[in-house]
């Protein structure tokens, strides 16, 4: 089983990047993913979830109205669309999931088994 993180870059402040998690070796389709981040220094934290079915969707606080999260379970891919970005969002990106065992995705990274190896992002002032 292997996730794939890719999409991510450089971009100025105020910009968009889209990264898309795929998979290999499992139906995305039936799977929980959630994005997190990890800045230098910092611990990795949760930014989005969906859940299998796309009905549940949750966002960290900080990035609410700026960061959209979406799925193609016919092209076994989710993608996180991040607009107005911000000096604060350079970060590791990583997706992760978990078999959806209900509509909810999991927001604690302890809860997802599969993890993708993470896609940089920078955001220039």
């Amino acid at each position: 089983v292997q996730l794939q993180a890719s999409g991510g870059g450089s971009v100025q402040a105020g910009g968009s990047l889209r990264v898309s998690c795929s998979a290999s070796g499992l139906t995305l389709s039936s799977y929980a993913v959630g994005w997190f981040r990890q800045a230098p220094g910092k611990e990795r934290q949760f930014v989005s979830n969906i859940g299998w079915s796309g009905d549940s969707i949750e966002y960290a606080d900080f990035v609410k109205g700026r960061f959209t999260i979406s799925r193609d379970n016919a092209k076994n891919t989710v993608t996180l669309q991040m607009n107005s970005l911000r000096p604060e969002d350079t970060a590791v990106y990583y997706c992760a999931a978990e078999y959806g065992r209900s509509k909810y995705a999991p927001s604690a990274q302890r809860h997802y088994t599969y993890w993708g190896q993470g896609t940089q992002v920078t955001v220039s002032s």
